[in-house]
């Protein structure tokens, strides 16, 4: 096994996924109390991240399952998912704050896997050249450790939660950070592709 492979595969991966553990200390904040939510953050971030992977690994083969113009319209699924979360913040304003409330609810696996896999659309264009380079078995060897460092990435996310001044205010402000990251980071890809026509960033 080649070592200088694995150390490039870890830092690719922490070079374009480190935004990934704010957001996911934010579902772990908004599923605080309900049971099963770490199954259900897990499950959605593995989901999400292996579309990014199957369509980044495809396209190093020559198929292609997104066209490069579709990625900047990602961003319309955290956009709607954060607008919809701000809509359920504003309803249940006011309601107290241990989540007993029958509106309350952790986050759902297809809504963190959207996210996911919306938030890293832009990583497809960085992996498939490397995947392209790196012939079948160097791409497993990268699928594979990209993979195992989701788990300590998930596992960072719900550490970074938990600490207890991170925790203090991400029970007091989650319910409004969320829809804002959610919704940042949908306009962000859209502007930065270029979407609908409006002045490219990149």
């Amino acid at each position: 096994m080649d070592a200088g492979l694995l150390a490039q595969a870890a830092g690719l991966f922490a070079v374009t996924n480190i935004d990934d553990i704010l957001v996911l200390a934010l579902f772990f904040a908004q599923g605080a109390g309900q049971r099963g939510s770490t199954r259900t953050i897990a499950t959605g971030h593995y989901l999400g991240f292996a579309a990014i992977l199957t369509i980044a690994a495809a396209a190093s083969l020559g198929a292609t399952l997104l066209p490069s113009s579709a990625i900047p319209y990602l961003g319309l699924l955290p956009l709607v998912l954060g607008v919809r979360a701000g809509i359920q913040a504003w309803r249940d304003h006011g309601t107290p704050e241990d989540g007993s409330t029958p509106g309350h609810r952790g986050p759902r696996a297809p809504e963190v896997a959207a996210v996911t896999f919306a938030n890293g659309g832009d990583n497809i264009g960085v992996y498939v050249p490397v995947f392209a380079g790196a012939g079948a078995g160097g791409t497993t060897l990268f699928v594979v450790v990209f993979l195992i460092l989701l788990a300590v990435w998930i596992a960072a996310g719900r550490s970074l939660a938990a600490r207890p001044a991170v925790a203090r205010v991400l029970s007091r402000w989650g319910h409004v950070l969320l829809p804002v990251v959610l919704i940042g980071i949908g306009l962000l890809i859209l502007v930065e592709g270029g979407a609908f026509g409006l002045p490219s960033l990149g």
